[in-house]
């Protein structure tokens, strides 16, 4: 049974959404066991509303919140009763296999580092999202943990995604790119322009060159490379978008009968073909590298987002990601 400790008190929508999810999962995935960490009256009567296999989720009490406004470093130095300082310490002490919150990003950084620790050898961990595309998925690494990055840690987050696309995706051999304003080695900036030369000798991974943002949604690389800065305005402006184009074409939809009659028509293709660019059904955002599993998914992630990512901690698991992770980098030291 794999254990996964879930931040009830953290998100938008917390404790109720994060609550249904952690229900979601243990009913989807059998060989999940779900630790709701939290105010133990305010979750347990959440938990009352829900039917369930009673022993297959646990409440650790928890009695503070640590508030996305409050300075990270001090609130996790502070808060110690808080859900993610002790949602954290249950997978630093083997007690979890996993953690799962949608609550303060930066606490989670900050929490993920000084808690859980990184793998020896890892010098940043990074965020690591996966975004829908025209072909599948592909994974953004990073997307907000690391904005002033070096040559080194790109490289590191090419193999620690290459490794996560490989053996979670199961994507055969994947293409590796880094994001880029042309396709010319010679392009980008100075951050772009060191990395590229190391990225093209890297022989454990199959580096394919540069990519544009515009490449990204037709699924031209399955892992995308940059610093958290480029890759957090990426992932914001990929999810701004697809929410536009999906509220005008249903507002398009509504403006005639002609139209209405038509929406009703195309109205299962339609759905399904959105259903395919909604990211929350792939989970969160592995904090890849640390010597235990962190999930940080979005902070308005309703039932069905918070399901999915801790359904994601058991292949993450299964597969010892984070073994292989070490694995590859005791081999790059070893060439070095």
């Amino acid at each position: 049974m794999i254990k996964v400790a879930v931040d009830a008190m953290g998100g938008d929508y917390a404790p109720s959404e994060m609550v249904a999810g952690a229900v979601e999962a243990v009913k989807a995935q059998p060989g999940i066991q779900v630790l709701l960490v939290g105010r133990e009256d305010v979750v347990t009567s959440e938990l009352s509303k829900h039917t369930y296999e009673k022993e297959r989720i646990q409440v650790v009490n928890a009695t503070e919140v640590i508030a996305t406004e409050e300075p990270p470093v001090n609130a996790i130095r502070k808060k110690k009763d808080s859900s993610i300082v002790v949602g954290m310490n249950l997978v630093k002490k083997q007690e979890a296999d996993a953690f799962v919150s949608a609550g303060s990003s930066g606490a989670i950084l900050v929490g993920g580092q000084v808690i859980v620790g990184r793998i020896k050898g890892v010098e940043r961990p990074p965020l690591a999202p996966l975004i829908p595309t025209e072909t599948g998925v592909s994974l953004l690494i990073d997307c907000g943990a690391n904005v002033d990055a070096r040559p080194s840690h790109l490289v590191q987050f090419a193999r620690m995604g290459s490794i996560y696309m490989e053996h979670v995706m199961k994507v055969e051999k994947p293409r590796v790119a880094i994001v880029n304003i042309g396709a010319e080695e010679e392009k980008g900036n100075a951050l772009v322009k060191e990395t590229f030369p190391l990225l093209k000798e890297c022989r454990d991974i199959n580096f394919i060159g540069s990519i544009e943002a515009r490449e990204i949604p037709h699924g031209a690389a399955d892992v995308i490379v940059c610093e958290a800065f480029v890759g957090n305005v990426i992932l914001k402006l990929y999810e701004g978008v697809g929410a536009t184009l999906i509220s005008k074409v249903k507002s398009g939809m509504m403006t005639s009968l002609r139209s209405k009659i038509g929406a009703l028509l195309v109205k299962p293709a339609l759905k399904s073909t959105l259903k395919s660019f909604d990211a929350s059904q792939y989970g969160g955002a592995p904090l890849l590298g640390l010597n235990g599993l962190v999930v940080k998914t979005h902070g308005s992630s309703k039932a069905n987002e918070v399901k999915n990512s801790i359904i994601q901690c058991v292949t993450f698991k299964e597969q010892g990601i984070n073994e292989k992770i070490k694995e590859s980098l005791k081999a790059v030291n070893k060439e070095d």
